[in-house]
This record gives C-alpha cells, structure tokens and sequence, in this order.
C-alpha cells in the first residue's frame, strides 16, 4: 500500500510539472496581458515549487525507511536540490533581471529554470519507468 501511495505521488509531482510546463504556463502567457501575468507568475510559482518540493520530501521518507540509500532515492534528492534552488534562487534572480529590465541576466536565469525543469521532469520519468 505504501509503495502504491509513494508511485502515486512521484507521478502526480510528474503530472503537476506537465501541466504546469505545457498548459499553465503556456495558456497564462497567451491569455494575459504582461502585468497581469507577471503578478500571476509570481503569486503561482512559489506554491509550485514548494508543493513538488514538500511532496518528494513526503515521499522519500518511506523510501529510506523501506529501502535505504538507493538510486531512486538519490535522485528525489536531486530534484529535491533543484526545487531549492529554483524557489531560493533563481525565482528571486528572474524577479530582480526583470523589475531592473536586465534582459540578458533575465533571459539566462529563465534558460536555466526551464532546463532545471525539464531535468526534473526527466528524472522523474527514469524514476517512474
């Protein structure tokens, strides 16, 4: 039951971050005007990354327990670490390149959150499958 629980929650991490990526982001930006979407951005990001983060931290706790330090354990922490880093890092670094309209710091810190992204969401597929 416990191993059903810990599949069903790594996956709904997975599909969070396909919605996200590939419907929230993508319809927001569409259907919004720039203030707007900046105000939502900001309000919805935090609570993304802090969900997932707060999930895969739930769901490594029976894993240890269970199994240890195993591979699929290691790599939670890793998108555990990359979550920290998006939501303490980076988001604050985004928010700042774009209130002092630093196109370029803006455009590279944004490139590195949608690759840190997309290596969760691989990470979370190897795990997965």
């Amino acid at each position: 039951m416990i191993a059903n629980l810990v599949f069903t929650s790594i996956a709904a991490v997975l599909g969070i971050m396909l919605f996200f990526s590939f419907v929230v982001a993508p319809v927001g930006f569409k259907s919004l005007n720039e203030k707007s979407y900046k105000n939502f951005i900001r309000k919805i990001f935090p609570y993304y990354y802090s969900i997932n983060l707060i999930i895969l931290i739930l769901v490594s706790i029976p894993i240890y327990i269970h199994h240890g330090m195993i591979f699929t354990l290691f790599l939670l922490y890793i998108c555990c670490a990359l979550f920290v880093v998006s939501l303490f890092i980076l988001m604050p670094l985004i928010n700042k390149y774009r209130d002092k309209k630093n196109k370029k710091g803006f455009k590279i810190a944004h490139t590195v959150s949608v690759v840190i992204n997309f290596l969760q969401i691989f990470l979370l597929i190897i795990i997965i499958f």
